[in-house]
């Protein structure tokens, strides 16, 4: 695992969501995390994030630190893997302390709820980063979440990393508040929250220069295509590299997209993710055979593409 980064490595690679695979009984499954993580490393995608798509919002504190040494056992060298911490700020001080002793360099802060002020938000974040040494990628999905001026002053602090944004607007429409973040911070410390689609305008409009995503998880070599596609500003062959991810998008939308991407991994072949943590539920066992058929026309499309590239 990396222990050194700087906000060039977000343009480096996809900043992959995966879910968190469990055995039945619900501990830590090493053979199937690792297959998921082998999965994206062969497919080129070397960043990893244990987020949202890993309720990591609900890791009980008494396996935080065992679950992200197995992760960082199983990832190569050379990933960057970034553990969450968060959402509340009590939760936040004690994981600093944990991660005090380790050598994670970023953290994701997951998306605080109400009650807040964005002042105490603000000294909860330095808090954290004074006694974890560990700086940290806001998860923003809301509008006005962090004001940008509060943004960049935490930036030259030294306690912000960077943004991963994610508040939902209508693709192509304006965006007040990324613009703010923009003129506040920059677009090289930015990265679209919220897989491939939203990526395209994300980094052709805004000047993005990365994303993250959960469909990679099954398509890592089809993303990381796209990816490119749109670092080099070739907006066609994004979109059509984009077309084997839109059905498994459009259930995520549909259905739940923390839920749909833990049952496609299994139901696509990949890994086995086992039963999904409290308090989600699995998908509605009258979706799971649209669910299967898409995880699986997916990872089709990616052995399809792996094969094309390498002929």
């Amino acid at each position: 695992m990396r222990h050194a980064v700087t906000p060039a490595d977000l343009a480096q690679s996809i900043m992959a969501v995966p879910p968190l695979a469990r055995t039945p009984d619900g501990q830590f499954d090493d053979a199937a995390n690792g297959a998921v993580i082998r999965h994206l490393e062969e497919g080129g995608v070397t960043t990893l994030l244990y987020g949202g798509n890993a309720l990591a919002q609900h890791w009980p504190l008494s396996v935080y630190a065992d679950w992200l040494d197995r992760l960082e056992a199983l990832v190569a060298v050379d990933s960057w893997l970034l553990p969450s911490v968060g959402p509340d700020a009590g939760k936040m001080a004690d994981q600093a302390t944990i991660l005090k002793s380790r050598r994670y360099p970023v953290a994701l802060m997951l998306p605080m709820g109400a009650p807040l002020t964005h002042a105490g938000m603000a000294d909860a974040m330095r808090a954290f980063t004074a006694e974890s040494g560990v700086q940290l990628l806001v998860y923003i999905k809301t509008d006005d979440y962090i004001p940008a001026h509060i943004l960049a002053t935490l930036v030259t602090e030294g306690v912000v990393f960077g943004v991963k944004y994610a508040v939902p607007r209508e693709l192509g429409a304006p965006d007040r508040y990324l613009s703010d973040i923009i003129i506040a911070i920059g677009t090289k410390r930015i990265i679209s929250g919220f897989g491939e689609p939203p990526a395209i305008p994300h980094m052709l409009d805004f000047g993005l220069p990365g994303f993250t995503a959960g469909c990679v998880c099954i398509a890592p070599a089809l993303s990381d295509a796209l990816f490119q596609a749109l670092k080099l500003g070739d907006k066609a062959t994004a979109e059509r590299l984009l077309q084997p991810i839109l059905p498994m998008e459009a259930l995520r939308s549909q259905i739940n997209e923390i839920r749909v991407l833990h049952e496609a991994v299994a139901l696509s072949g990949l890994a086995e993710t086992g039963p999904i943590l409290l308090p989600s539920a699995p998908v509605p066992e009258s979706r799971r055979a649209e669910i299967a058929e898409a995880a699986r026309s997916l990872r089709a499309a990616e052995a399809d593409f792996r094969a094309a590239t390498a002929a």
